[in-house]
């Protein structure tokens, strides 16, 4: 029986179990497998992983694991650059496109207020999520982390928080997108881009005090939803700090 050592750092040791974490595992096996399927043995998804290195050289997900392999796992969106590496996917559009499983809807809603392209539905069963994802070159964001194990999926993130606060600046932190925050340009009920409207082609749609006290509107042209600086624009303010304060 063949026998391997392979450590997982940092954060991919949220998928370790606690007793095998931060240490090498010796692991046996009889059948052939790729470290794609080696590393995903351990609940590990693939999109977490950002460097494989065996035996001390670089290695991709194609790689097929030998008797006696030291593999070291390097988790994904973190600084290593100063290791020469084996590319594991092609680069992250800037900034980078997102579709959301149908359990993260607040966590969706928040992204598109801070002006990230975010497709959401809550109807999105995993098959579309993948699908989506891999014909669109987005990034999965999701709390099933077998959704992420799927062959198709190339770009993915294991949200580990439950508040969608929390959650928010943990996708912020992890993408690095605290600099391309662009708020209030996507409507938060379908992701389209808002554009300026002049008042007298909504006027009709207006409640009688809006048509009175507001002359600057932005539309969503994909679903027509009117948004206007009124009373409400306090609490969004409020909101959007919470969302971009890392010490939250």
């Amino acid at each position: 029986m063949a026998q391997i050592g392979i450590r997982f750092y940092r954060s991919l040791n949220d998928f370790i179990a606690p007793v095998l974490g931060d240490a090498e595992i010796i692991h046996h096996f009889e059948r052939k497998a790729s470290i794609k399927d080696m590393i995903e043995s351990f609940n590990v998804p693939h999109t977490e992983v950002g460097q494989i290195w065996v035996s001390g050289a670089p290695r991709g997900f194609n790689y097929i694991v030998q008797d006696g392999d030291r593999i070291e796992v390097f988790p994904a969106g973190e600084n290593l650059s100063a290791m020469s590496a084996v590319q594991l996917r092609p680069p992250l559009s800037q900034p980078p496109q997102f579709v959301v499983d149908s359990n993260l809807g607040r966590l969706a809603r928040y992204l598109r207020l801070l002006g990230f392209d975010c497709l959401y539905r809550n109807d999105y069963s995993d098959d579309m999520v993948a699908r989506i994802a891999g014909e669109q070159q987005r990034v999965v964001l999701t709390r099933d982390r077998l959704l992420l194990h799927r062959k198709i999926v190339i770009h993915g993130y294991f949200v580990r928080a439950g508040k969608p606060k929390i959650q928010t600046r943990e996708v912020l932190k992890r993408f690095a997108l605290f600099f391309l925050i662009k708020p209030l340009t996507r409507c938060t009920h379908c992701n389209g881009v808002l554009a300026e409207t002049g008042k007298s082609r909504i006027e009709h749609r207006l409640e009688p005090l809006t048509r009175q006290y507001y002359d600057k509107f932005l539309m969503c042209p994909d679903c027509n939803w009117i948004y206007w600086q009124g009373s409400h624009s306090t609490r969004i303010k409020q909101l959007l700090d919470e969302l971009v304060d890392e010490g939250v």
